[in-house]
């Protein structure tokens, strides 16, 4: 069944990239209704979206840690144990 979903996602990409700038876009223009007056930081109160670029940079940066640690010796070749 979700082989079935990622197919039909997959060949549907050009709506699905659509769908995704128009919850960014969303998630923006909502982030300039909020109060920022209670707002604990400078950054909370400067930049729109704050929270959103933060969590965006960093599950970026999670991402690239994972993958460095990957290919320094987590994930070896398929063999290593036969010889």
């Amino acid at each position: 069944m979700i082989v079935n979903f990622i197919d039909y996602l997959r060949d549907r990409l050009q709506t699905v990239i659509y769908c995704c700038y128009g919850g960014i876009t969303f998630i923006v223009i909502w982030s300039l209704t909020v109060d920022t007056s209670h707002a604990h930081t400078w950054a909370e109160k400067m930049i729109p979206g704050f929270w959103s670029l933060f969590g965006l940079g960093s599950c970026a940066v999670v991402i690239m840690v994972a993958r460095l640690l990957g290919k320094s010796g987590i994930m070896t070749r398929e063999d290593y144990y036969d010889n």
